[in-house]
């Protein structure tokens, strides 16, 4: 009776030792970037790096060859329609400079502590980011309603608010008593047209439509990035019998877990239109791309702009620009406080028109107000079928950051870097 048993033990032996030799692997490639980077996310095809061979993410282990051997560096696997190996290019990243790295699939992952900074917190309300139990953002997926007294059409959901600074400042602000539509982080189109009919989707007060929160579709919590994916809908309060769906619309927010003085955001809308006769995003100054109502604080007295074209608040509005730096007063340690703007180059009309208050706005109080617009000068039509995406990014810093990191940012996020497999074995 033992035979058989022993041979099943030298059997399964034997295929736990084939096993070990299949899924062994290193692969070394490089990683070149064109323009100077900061704190770069990489993204590398998994399929492309290990060919058919199937692991987990705790099998993986990723190194940068430096001057002194290996440096371990924090990886995260996304798996949408393919798999990515997500990873940060740390730090500088010079122009047309090279590094080096080395994945390996192992038995057991060597970095022992996770580098998870990055978490969600979920109530009947808000869906909150914290980097190290300080907040980063909450997203509204509740329905908020206006003050007592005030139009009842006002309300909505599906916006970011609070945004936080690193150090704890507020930076966004909603239903102001000067513009009740105005909800922290959001974009909403303005003037449309379904046919011939007017909707507008963003002054809630004409009636003609709105936008709310439909679903969450995804929530991830990595060593890389962290972050959530919703559908919103546009509203249409106009079509003939019932209220009908103008607009779907994927929000993908995603933070980069890259250190704790800067953060890195990702926005991402996907726009589709189940109308047969699609709908008209009709050229105007507001509407749609990303939009932000600055915290109260700011004034013209004590916050300022400044655009990749050297544009400042006086003459922002209605230019196009590849970033821009909003920032104020504020009361962390370093006295300021601001946020990084960054318009991808897939996006539409990029360098993107944009708008930007006026400095005597609000009656001469000049509140901020700051919007990446990619219908301000050409109207968009969407049709039925098609998906259109608008990709931007937010670097919230407290302090200041001058033209030159602004570059910088800006290349890492429109930029690709250059993979290249060197060996497998």
């Amino acid at each position: 009776m033992k035979a058989p048993n022993l041979l099943k033990e030298i059997l399964l032996t034997f295929m736990w030792i084939f096993s070990l030799c299949v899924t062994s692997q290193t692969i070394n490639f490089t990683v070149t970037t064109k323009e100077s980077c900061l704190d770069m996310p990489v993204s590398i095809p998994l399929d492309e790096l290990l060919g058919h061979v199937n692991t987990d993410q705790e099998n993986l282990a990723l190194y940068e060859i430096i001057s002194t051997g290996e440096k371990s560096v924090h990886c995260q696997v996304e798996s949408d329609y393919s798999s990515h190996l997500w990873f940060i290019l740390e730090g500088l990243s010079a122009k047309n400079s090279t590094r080096k790295f080395s994945l390996k699939i192992q038995e057991q992952n060597p970095i022992d502590t996770l580098n998870t900074d990055i978490h969600i917190y979920k109530s009947g309300e808000n869906l909150t980011l914290r980097q190290k139990e300080q907040g980063v953002l909450s997203y509204r997926f509740a329905i908020m309603y206006p003050p007592e007294g005030v139009n009842p059409l006002f309300k909505r959901s599906g916006f970011i608010h609070p945004l936080w600074s690193p150090g704890g400042e507020i930076l966004t602000r909603v239903q102001a008593p000067d513009h009740y539509h105005h909800y922290g982080i959001w974009g909403p189109w303005t003037l449309t047209h379904i046919n011939d009919r007017k909707v507008d989707f963003w002054n809630l007060y004409e009636g003609e439509g709105t936008v709310q929160f439909a679903g969450f579709l995804s929530e991830t919590v990595g060593d890389i990035f962290s972050g959530f994916r919703v559908l919103q809908q546009h509203i249409d309060f106009g079509a003939k019998g019932e209220d009908q769906i103008a607009i779907n619309e994927t929000l993908d927010v995603r933070v980069w877990n890259i250190n704790d003085k800067v953060r890195v955001i990702d926005y991402t809308t996907i726009l589709n239109t189940p109308l047969p006769d699609g709908i008209m995003l009709d050229a105007y100054r507001y509407g749609g791309g990303i939009g932000f109502r600055a915290t109260e604080k700011w004034t013209k007295d004590n916050s300022t702009v400044l655009t990749s074209e050297g544009k400042t608040r006086i003459d922002a509005d209605g230019s196009n620009a590849r970033w821009c730096i909003v920032e104020g007063e504020s009361e962390v340690e370093e006295g300021r406080s601001g946020i990084l703007f960054l318009s991808h180059s897939s996006n539409r009309a990029h360098p993107e028109p944009m708008r930007v208050w006026p400095i005597d706005a609000n009656g001469g109080r000049g509140d901020m107000y700051f919007e990446f617009t990619p219908i301000r000068h050409k109207s968009w039509e969407l049709k039925k079928g098609n998906n259109y995406v608008l990709k931007y990014r937010m670097i919230v810093f407290d302090g200041k950051i001058n033209k030159e990191t602004a570059e910088m940012y800006w290349n890492s996020f429109s930029g690709k870097a250059e993979i290249k497999i060197i060996s497998k074995k």
